[in-house]
């Protein structure tokens, strides 16, 4: 299959463009290169540098390459500044899509795997998390992210043909097995990575924020969902989907982790005592979010390979230890 991946030299786009190659699909990958890494886009894919706004570049890409399916990965992901600036959230987020399925209607490719977020749950109810519970976003990435699946039943309702499945990480962590892509976000904010980064001494020390928690430990327990078994879905999902089908899942491992069994598990596998200081609370912060992640097994045959956080963080160590600057040459 020819496969568009927009975002391609992007944390979980890269792994996705790596996983296509290496199973046999043509790619060409997209990416306005903002936050993504060029070095990062496996060598064996093409590559443009194009704006998501740019639906005339994109539309023209999509006919030069025969694209069967657009993977969608371009979005700012930042929950904290999603609500100090909304208006780029929803300018790439949400109006970006919409240019996308400007240059896909044009070209008629008519399939899509669009890259959701468990942000469009809020706070929830109960866990696990199910796909039909309500959707109540408390910040603007999930409000934008949110809109995009509003888009999507719409368009699908009007075009008959069109098919998308959106997919609703959980926590997304690790990097490819072999070690040759990995995680390289600036600013970093996810958990595993300031660890090692703090156990690599570029951090001086990682702060938990609340001990308070209702739950075994006191810290917030979160669903992490391997890297490369988020991608083995998306291929899964690709290869599934049919004329007019619109699908929503939920991408996790069906467990948590605690902030402390998280620490442990790098201290353990860096052999390193990683510096800790405990704060207080974030506000919003809920204390357990896990996915029920039944659905997708259930109708796609997809289930995660990576359940153990030891194993989850030695992948993403064997980057980290060896590309301690990411994809940057040092000074």
């Amino acid at each position: 299959m020819n496969v568009m991946v927009a975002g391609g030299a992007g944390y979980i786009g890269s792994h996705a463009v790596k996983q296509l190659i290496e199973a046999g699909h043509k790619v060409i990958a997209i990416d306005n290169l903002y936050r993504g890494h060029r070095p990062a886009v496996h060598p064996e894919a093409a590559f443009a540098q194009v704006d998501l706004a740019d639906t005339r570049a994109i539309a023209d890409l999509l006919g030069e390459h025969k694209v069967d399916c657009v993977m969608h990965f371009a979005a700012l992901a930042y929950v904290g500044e999603s609500v100090t600036e909304p208006l780029d959230y929803y300018h790439n987020n949400t109006s970006g899509t919409v240019s996308l399925l400007r240059a896909m209607k044009a070209a008629g490719v008519k399939r899509l795997v669009f890259s959701s977020t468990c942000a469009t749950y809020g706070e929830p109810e109960k866990t696990p998390i199910v796909e039909t519970m309500r959707q109540e976003p408390i910040n603007p990435y999930g409000w934008s992210k949110w809109c995009v699946e509003r888009i999507l039943k719409d368009y699908g309702a009007a075009d008959g043909q069109f098919a998308f499945v959106a997919l609703r990480y959980f926590n997304v962590a690790g990097s490819a097995a072999d070690g040759s892509i990995g995680e390289d976000h600036r600013p970093e904010t996810h958990l595993i990575p300031l660890l090692l980064l703090a156990a690599l001494g570029r951090r001086e020390k990682l702060t938990v924020f609340g001990t308070d928690y209702p739950t075994p430990d006191g810290t917030c327990i979160r669903d992490y969902i391997h890297v490369e078994d988020l991608c083995t879905a998306h291929i899964r999902a690709m290869e599934m989907l049919e004329p007019g089908d619109q699908r929503f899942y939920n991408l996790g491992i069906g467990r948590g982790y605690s902030v402390k069994e998280v620490i442990d598990a790098a201290r353990r596998v860096t052999e390193i005592d990683i510096p800790i200081e405990y704060g207080p609370r974030r506000p919003g912060d809920p204390a357990i979010l896990f996915a029920n992640a039944q659905k997708i097994q259930d109708e796609l045959g997809w289930t995660a390979r990576y359940t153990d956080i030891e194993q989850i963080v030695a992948t993403a160590w064997n980057w980290f230890k060896n590309h301690p600057d990411g994809y940057e040459e040092p000074n």
